[in-house]
């Protein structure tokens, strides 16, 4: 409990009184658990270096639900990193539509090309070259030097986190620093005592999102019970404590549709901000309501019968964003005009592909 010896002594940086006692005995707890409890995940059934490295960056800040959906058809479509890069950026963008965080996708095409341009095309085994990829941090290159390589590398997330403040009972917030440091420590000696680090890497991940999971735990089922210090003294459920999280900014988005024969205009984002570089029906931003005539002219370009549609609202991350939906007409005949199949093979963030879905292809409009 807060102000106890054990979390004072965390608080300087030291041990807690009851160290990670046994290393050796907890990793082989856990690679007897991994084989038969782990999910049945589709980067699992077929193990090669790049699709364990999609895999890891698809799985960021994703649920692995969701990724198991994708995962097959877009290793299918890129199936190596040769592909990839001779694939370009905007193909790969577009084919990672609707696992959202779109940066991931730009980073993991850059990671291509360079594996390509450095490595033969072949993903490296060694964890100090996979750290030089883009996209891939501590994390992300010990997992996939673990898994697919079986070196001894640690790995830390959110769920090895939660399981390690529970095993030692830290009683802190999941982002604290010196908490942080503490998981690697003890993910270190994890791994240099299991016989396979990949399977203990997994195990790691797999406990904490099957079983020690943030919420009501299922500690029965736990095969590590026997050493965690929190599940003995009945606070499992409430370590580490949760992140502080920033209160959510509001943002208006204007979207115009215009239409001329059987296409939609469209352009794309900013490379910077929400949705970044992704493609849209031409918008206005704001952080604060706007006017009709503040909509026209951030335009940029000259509208006419610009008349309001429909509102709704999307929650992100960081962000609560506020659709309020025009239609108009133009005159103007530059800009990116889309028919159908065109506007299909461009990457929208997943509110903006229903939006042009419902409102442009859906409608009795000749293009829909």
């Amino acid at each position: 409990m807060p102000g106890s010896p054990a979390q004072a002594r965390f608080e300087v940086g030291l041990p807690p009184v009851e160290p990670f006692l046994d290393a050796e005995t907890t990793a082989q707890g856990l690679e007897r658990w991994f084989p038969s409890h782990r999910r049945d995940l589709p980067w699992r059934r077929n193990r090669t270096p790049w699709r364990t490295l999609v895999s890891e960056l698809m799985l960021q800040q994703t649920q692995a639900s969701r990724v198991a959906e994708r995962f097959e058809s877009f290793v299918g479509r890129f199936p190596d990193a040769r592909t990839m890069a001779a694939a370009g950026e905007n193909v790969v963008v577009a084919a990672w539509e609707g696992l959202g965080y779109y940066r991931r996708a730009r980073l993991l095409y850059a990671a291509a090309v360079r594996i390509c341009d450095v490595h033969d095309g072949e993903v490296p085994s060694s964890t100090e070259a996979l750290l030089a990829l883009p996209g891939i941090g501590r994390y992300t290159a010990g997992s996939i030097a673990s898994i697919a390589f079986d070196c001894r590398t640690p790995i830390v997330d959110g769920n090895v986190i939660r399981v390690v403040a529970r095993l030692e009972a830290i009683d802190a917030a999941a982002d604290d620093p010196a908490l942080v440091k503490r998981c690697w420590e003890t993910a270190d000696a994890l791994v240099g005592a299991a016989k396979s680090p990949g399977v203990l890497n997994e195990s790691l991940m797999e406990l904490g999102a099957t079983v020690c999971t943030p919420r009501l735990p299922s500690c029965d089922r736990c095969p590590v019970q026997t050493w965690c210090a929190a599940f003995r003294s009945g606070r499992a459920a409430s370590m580490p404590r949760p992140k502080s999280r920033p209160a959510r900014r509001i943002v208006h988005l204007y979207p115009v549709v215009l239409r001329r024969d059987d296409r939609v205009l469209l352009r794309q984002r900013p490379l910077r901000g929400i949705w970044a570089g992704l493609w849209e029906l031409p918008s206005v931003e704001s952080a604060d309501p706007l006017e009709v005539p503040a909509i026209a002219s951030g335009l940029g370009f000259k509208v006419d019968d610009l008349r309001q549609v429909e509102t709704f609202k999307r929650l992100l991350t960081h962000r609560e964003v506020h659709f309020h939906v025009y239609e108009a007409s133009t005159r103007i005949r530059r800009g990116h005009w889309c028919d159908r199949v065109v506007s299909a093979e461009l990457a929208m963030a997943k509110p903006m592909r229903s939006l042009v879905d419902r409102r442009v292809w859906a409608s009795d409009w000749p293009g829909g």
